[in-house]
């Protein structure tokens, strides 16, 4: 048996982490022990306690407990659950624990619906994965949905004192020595949240080294794990969400760092296409150069690949933390798009169509710009239900301010001239 296994916690008061669900005066805690188990959803990274969660709740009914791993069960399996119901051995029901439920499609999700609708199944169901995209709404709207977190340093310190007491008392040696205690804790610094990942490192590092766990050994037990993410998961979308968000804050210390996570993992496209994003959304036309400068600097890190790449990111993400910011053009496209999605403005003036259309003989009504003074002379190009929108405002920065004070100018000429 796996050492995770071994040392998992009997009770909550067991359990490393997840004090928002588990402490004695939390909403969560206080519905379990009421004994009226809802259906739930758990959702969160792997290895924070999603399964011995289940299986604390499942010890505390006297519900007939049932484990379905969603990646290799199949709907025969969820059948032959549910052909248990009713029967004089679970007649206070099952309660139907389906771990990595995102990997169900939605017909075999489908299938439980109406075992947990009349109550023959209370569903615990865990996800790494946003339940509000890898579950079936008719689930999810007859569950509810919890939170579990990435564990911290000091918590995952408890589970790994706890396992190394263990290994020592099974195997008979280990000396607990000042090397014992860095070891253990690179371990748990190292392991990013994932306390059966950490306990994992702990059992392979004891048993390599005949129980005189050294640091070099953990390091060596580590290996790169710390630096790895999964480029499909939440993870990933958190970091490059916290990414884009220290540059629009103008904080080039934290984008860097998040630059370092993703290119550290070897994720060198994501960041660049983010970058791409960001100086056009937030950027924007308070600096409508860095769209340029930046497309350049992503091409330079495509052809120079990683670790190099790095640097013309790095200067990338200065840049743009740095530079005045405008999202002036993304609300304004916004705003037209929201029209659009309403049905409005569908006529366009017949002076703006195509010469050539049957329908534009009213083309020699448009008024042709370049022969006015500025260029410019004041006519409706949009459509009559919409003639009096105003979707860009100009932003408070030195281009588009002098963009704006022109912008007055020949507006102002063409009156005149009128």
């Amino acid at each position: 048996m796996p050492l995770a296994d071994k040392i998992r916690p009997q009770s909550f008061d067991e359990v490393v982490g997840q004090k928002h669900l588990l402490s004695k005066d939390s909403l969560f805690r206080r519905v379990i022990e009421s004994g009226n188990i809802p259906n739930l959803v758990f959702y969160g990274p792997s290895g924070v306690g999603k399964t011995t969660v289940a299986e604390i709740i499942a010890k505390s009914c006297d519900k007939t407990l049932r484990k379905i791993n969603a990646t290799n069960a199949s709907l025969s399996d969820i059948k032959d659950v549910c052909a248990e119901t009713g029967s004089v051995f679970t007649s206070d029901g099952i309660l139907l624990y389906i771990d990595e439920i995102q990997y169900f499609n939605k017909k075999q999700q489908q299938s439980l619906l109406e075992f947990i609708e009349d109550g023959r199944i209370t569903l615990i169901c865990s996800t790494t994965e946003n339940p509000y995209f890898a579950i079936y709404p008719a689930i999810l709207s007859r569950s509810n949905v919890f939170e579990f977190k990435s564990v911290d340093k000091e918590e995952i310190l408890i589970a790994l004192e706890r396992a190394y007491k263990l290994l020592c008392e099974s195997y008979g040696t280990g000396e607990r020595t000042g090397e014992t205690d860095k070891a253990l804790s690179l371990i748990a610094s190292s392991c990013i949240g994932d306390v059966r990942r950490a306990i994992g490192a702990l059992e392979i590092c004891f048993l390599g080294t005949g129980g005189a766990i050294t640091e070099k050994a953990a390091y060596e037990a580590i290996g790169d794990f710390a630096l790895k993410l999964d480029r499909d998961g939440n993870e990933h979308y958190d970091l490059l969400s916290g990414f884009q968000k220290s540059i629009r804050g103008s904080d080039e210390n934290a984008a860097l760092f998040y630059l370092a996570r993703l290119l550290e993992a070897g994720d060198l496209l994501s960041p660049c296409r983010r970058l791409l994003v960001i100086a056009s959304e937030d950027v924007g036309l308070a600096y409508p150069m860095a769209s340029v400068i930046v497309n350049s600097l992503i091409d330079s890190a495509k052809q120079l690949g990683l670790p190099e790449a790095r640097i013309p990111l790095a200067q990338a993400v200065v840049l743009l933390a740095t530079a005045p910011k405008s999202n002036s053009a993304y609300l304004a496209y916004d705003a037209a798009a929201q029209d659009v999605r309403e049905g409005r403005g569908m006529k366009m003036p017949d002076y703006l169509r195509d010469s050539m259309q049957p329908s534009a003989q009213g083309n020699k009504d448009y008024v042709y710009p370049h022969p006015y003074p500025k260029h410019y002379v004041i006519q409706q190009y949009l459509p009559d239900d919409i003639a009096d929108r105003k979707y860009y405002e100009f932003g408070d920065n030195k281009n588009e301010l002098a963009a704006k004070e022109y912008r007055e100018l020949i507006t102002k000429i063409a009156k005149g001239n009128k």
